[in-house]
């Protein structure tokens, strides 16, 4: 006996493609149009490795860094001044924040865009040592 897999499909298309930035827009409801930046991450050789799918941008409408151990992606997709008689791309700013692991090194970031997908890799450097208990004295 052949089972078939069938792909889950929408009644209402529009209504996933809606869904799908609702962690976005609820984490910064007073950005308007902010859409997220749909990534994936990995640890490869060493490094925490995150890529980011940024179709039909260039690399200067894409903006990265690292705060507080936290790396940031940002870009934005300008509209052209056409006439369309359809449209379902995205214009607009975008946005994905994610914690870096612990003991990734801040300065050893690489960053690469190829056909549509960036990838930023941070070297992760040792663990970084446990907490030290701290003995507390009574008294003078």
């Amino acid at each position: 006996m052949t089972t078939v897999a069938r792909k889950q499909r929408f009644a209402f298309p529009e209504m996933s493609d809606c869904c799908e930035n609702l962690p976005a827009r609820f984490a910064m409801p007073l950005m308007g149009d902010l859409y997220t930046v749909r990534i994936e991450d990995d640890t490869e050789d060493g490094r925490y490795v995150m890529r980011a799918e940024l179709p039909g941008m260039s690399p200067e409408d894409i903006d990265v860094f690292i705060s507080d151990g936290i790396l940031t992606v940002q870009a934005e997709r300008t509209e052209k001044d056409v006439t369309k008689n359809h449209g379902e791309i995205r214009y607009g700013a975008m946005s994905r924040s994610v914690t870096l692991p612990p003991g990734a090194d801040e300065d050893g970031v690489k960053a690469d865009y190829t056909d549509g997908m960036l990838t930023v890799s941070v070297s992760l450097g040792a663990e970084k040592a446990e907490a030290k208990h701290v003995e507390i004295r009574h008294g003078n």
